[in-house]
């Protein structure tokens, strides 16, 4: 089946191509009677949206998120039924692809598409575009909404860990990182002498039409343990294919990652406790899944972001004609696409998170006391 769809209990298909005349989402299975707060949608779409600052592609979109169906009109709560939510694109520039679409872009996904389809959306990349990802971050800004109404103290936070060769990472108390502290910088490096440092590296390699990747690392906060299912279903599988399917995303690693292979059983090992009533583990090695299944520890993962595919030098590269020619690539795009990441990383763990969690309650009920919200 068509790839356009994601999630089990909370369906969500996006829709649209990155200069066609909207992009958007359709969720399905969001229970009723939620009352949704569309501000708060709105405000993980503007920290997506292009033209934010000088470090991402200047591309003019507000975002304005226009909700279609699925919320009764005078309260706001959800209606059960499938929520159809749209962005409209404003600062398409279609013109500035025309030359090039013919022409296979290195490491884009132009040829792929042709080999799929024998047609592509040659404009900007058309869904292969990170313009796609507005759908998700909109649906992933609901499930947070349920997460955080069902679940006291839950919280989901992602930032920008490194950049090519600024590593911010033994500076940064990753249990301790806000959304404030990530977003007082644009690069949403939430320590202030690397975030200038980030920025740094990221204008120098604009200025030389070159691109950087980095890291980004995500922690998720009172996560029930229960969550995930024990077989094909993981969690951490799930969040890894999640992950895997953002634009630039090549790598995905949980807790100690691939450093557990340095380890052996006996140092690696997260011994469980009783504290305060409360079974815990002393370290959190495993990034809060064993088994697939959580743990009530925090969720800890890291991913790796390669650097965009555009560069505004000249690279060899060939056509759908059989010849090998040069290209110099055009358009609008991020020089490094980590800042901008940073939501839509947060959206598809809340769409993963709340899609478990509706499958738990539909097979075992929803056992966990002290609900928070107006969900049953």
């Amino acid at each position: 089946m068509p790839g356009n769809t994601f999630g089990e209990a909370f369906r969500v298909t996006t829709f649209g191509e990155s200069h066609g005349p909207a992009v958007g989402c359709v969720i399905d299975g969001c229970p009723p009677g939620f009352p949704l707060d569309l501000a708060a949608v709105q405000a993980q779409l503007a920290r997506r949206r292009p033209g934010q600052s000088k470090l991402v592609t200047p591309r003019d979109e507000d975002d304005q998120i226009e909700v279609l169906s699925g919320l009764d009109r005078e309260t706001g709560r959800t209606l059960g039924t499938p929520i159809a939510m749209l962005v409209r694109n404003a600062d398409q520039r279609s013109s500035a692809y025309r030359e090039m679409q013919h022409i296979y872009r290195p490491s884009h996904a132009d040829f792929g598409y042709d080999a799929k389809y024998g047609i592509r959306a040659w404009e900007g990349g058309g869904r292969s575009s990170a313009r796609e990802t507005v759908g998700r971050v909109a649906a992933g800004a609901v499930a947070e909404q349920l997460l955080a109404a069902r679940f006291a103290g839950f919280s989901i936070t992602a930032w920008v860990e490194r950049v090519h060769q600024v590593d911010a990472r033994a500076a940064i108390d990753a249990l301790a990182v806000t959304r404030a502290a990530v977003d007082a910088s644009p690069t949403r490096c939430p320590h202030p002498a690397s975030a200038a440092a980030i920025e740094q590296a990221i204008l120098t390699a604009k200025a030389a039409g070159d691109s950087l990747g980095g890291n980004v690392r995500l922690v998720i906060h009172a996560v029930p343990p229960g969550l995930g299912e024990p077989v094909f279903d993981k969690l951490d599988a799930l969040l890894a294919q999640a992950m895997l399917s953002l634009p630039a995303c090549k790598a995905v690693e949980f807790g100690s990652g691939f450093a557990a292979a340095d380890s052996s059983g006996l140092q690696h090992n997260d011994q469980y406790v009783w504290l305060d009533g409360r079974m815990t583990t002393v370290s959190n090695r495993s990034g809060g899944i064993q088994g697939g299944i959580s743990n009530g520890m925090a969720v800890d993962l890291r991913l790796a972001f390669k650097p965009t595919a555009t560069v505004l030098k000249p690279q060899p590269t060939a056509d759908d004609a059989g010849n090998n020619i040069d290209l110099q690539a055009k358009g609008r795009h991020d020089p490094c696409v980590l800042p901008r990441a940073v939501p839509i990383v947060e959206a598809m763990a809340a769409l993963v998170l709340v899609d478990c969690w509706l499958r738990q309650r539909g097979q075992v009920g929803d056992p966990w006391p002290g609900l928070k919200g107006p969900l049953r």
